[in-house]
């Protein structure tokens, strides 16, 4: 049976699903990464009032001009002002504060020089240079502007976005609610770990391993019991889970085989087949399917085509669920640095690291069922159908991870 192009899957995935809309509240310590559900605009200017860059004396310019080492001006010191604090004094002719960093600029200065030349005076003080007007200057405002967007809807928290907001006086910020997502691991030979390995058994890894992506993709996850292939029990779980989350994958079941069961549990739910099959090397057998009005993407059993094709289109799902711009898909052209000696009769896709223009192959296998030499790997090289052996020095398409 002939599948799909990936483009083709990714747009019929994304088009039948609705991005959440949901709005949460949190406090801004948990908000890093989180996308924002409304335009922040500044209560307040930034700073809030003019002030100084650093360690001094606020003056007026007009009183130091032509002040140096060997012409000393010498004014009057009527006040010290601390960061936090300010000073009433309504700051005349000849007179000067003893000012620190941060602190707000006395009424009457406009500059402030710097206390490396001065005499530190406490009483009088001994200015050994020239400052200009709104030299040493920090203006209300200078930064941020009340009233400006400060962050737009749909933009991804960063840390210093947090710290934007909180120089704003917020302590809580209006968030697009998480991806809710649940994930089932199936087969027979299938097993959790801390139990004996028995003859013919293999510990389940899709089902951590893909559960590990998707929380640092920021997804809030639940994990079902590992299920043998049984497809009563497994659209029973996919009933009970469903009004829960927003999306279900599964790992195992989707090829042709007497196990392969996912056709059969997809009929049990009626729910409606979008694809079955992806011309596309690992993972070709993936099915798509909407029960519910929500989305259940079915991938293979195998680890690296598990893997990578929740990359290549569990992803893309996400992404139109989430709204996070993180997770669009990214291509770059890079130079081949190594030799892939097999050739290319349909697309394939292998994993490799990329680093500024070049892209490695690691040490070890490409088959669909080894994952160790995944590890380090930050990128799937797209080979079009077609392709001889590629050399080094060849250049060609990845999608980064």
């Amino acid at each position: 049976m002939v599948g799909i192009e990936l483009e083709l899957a990714i747009n019929l995935i994304c088009d039948s699903v609705e991005s959440i809309s949901d709005i949460e509240e949190v406090n801004i310590e948990e908000a890093r990464n989180r996308i924002i559900g409304e335009d922040i605009i500044a209560p307040i200017n930034q700073p809030p009032f003019d002030r100084s860059p650093l360690d001094g004396y606020a003056l007026r310019a007009e009183d130091i001009i032509g002040a140096s080492k060997e012409n000393p001006v010498k004014l009057k010191v009527v006040d010290e002002v601390f960061a936090g604090g300010y000073t009433h004094r309504n700051i005349g002719k000849q007179e000067a504060v003893r000012i620190m960093t941060g602190a707000k600029i006395p009424t009457g200065c406009d500059c402030v020089i710097r206390q490396e030349s001065t005499d530190y005076g406490m009483e009088k003080v001994e200015i050994y240079e020239e400052v200009k007007h709104h030299q040493n200057y920090c203006f209300e405002g200078e930064d941020i502007k009340k009233g400006s967007k400060l962050i737009e809807i749909g933009e991804k928290l960063s840390h210093v976005h947090i710290g934007i907001i909180a120089s704003m006086g917020y302590e809580k910020v209006k968030v697009l609610r998480k991806t809710k997502v649940a994930l089932i691991s199936t087969g027979d030979e299938v097993i959790c770990g801390g139990i004996p390995l028995t003859e013919g058994k293999i510990y389940d890894s899709n089902r951590r391993m893909i559960a590990a992506r998707l929380e640092e993709l920021g997804c809030d996850v639940v994990l079902a019991e590992v299920m043998g292939d049984d497809e009563n029990l497994i659209a029973n779980e996919i009933k009970n889970i469903m009004n829960d989350v927003d999306v279900v994958f599964t790992t195992g079941g989707v090829s042709v085989g007497k196990k392969d069961i996912m056709h059969q549990v997809i009929q049990i739910l009626h729910a409606k087949r979008i694809f079955w099959r992806v011309n596309m090397k690992p993972g070709t057998p993936a099915i798509y399917a909407v029960y519910e009005n929500k989305p259940l993407l079915c991938l293979s059993g195998n680890p690296f085509a598990a893997i990578a094709t929740f990359e290549l289109m569990g992803k893309q799902l996400l992404y139109k669920l989430g709204q996070d711009p993180g997770l669009k898909e990214v291509r770059k052209e890079a130079i081949l640095q190594d030799k892939f000696l097999k050739e290319s009769r349909g697309r394939r896709l292998i994993r490799a690291i990329y680093d500024e223009g070049r892209v490695y192959l690691p040490k070890g296998g490409h088959s669909s069922g080894i994952l160790g030499s995944m590890v380090g790997c930050n990128c799937l090289i797209d080979i079009k159908p077609g392709t001889p052996k590629l050399d080094k020095g060849e250049k060609v398409e990845v999608v980064l991870l």
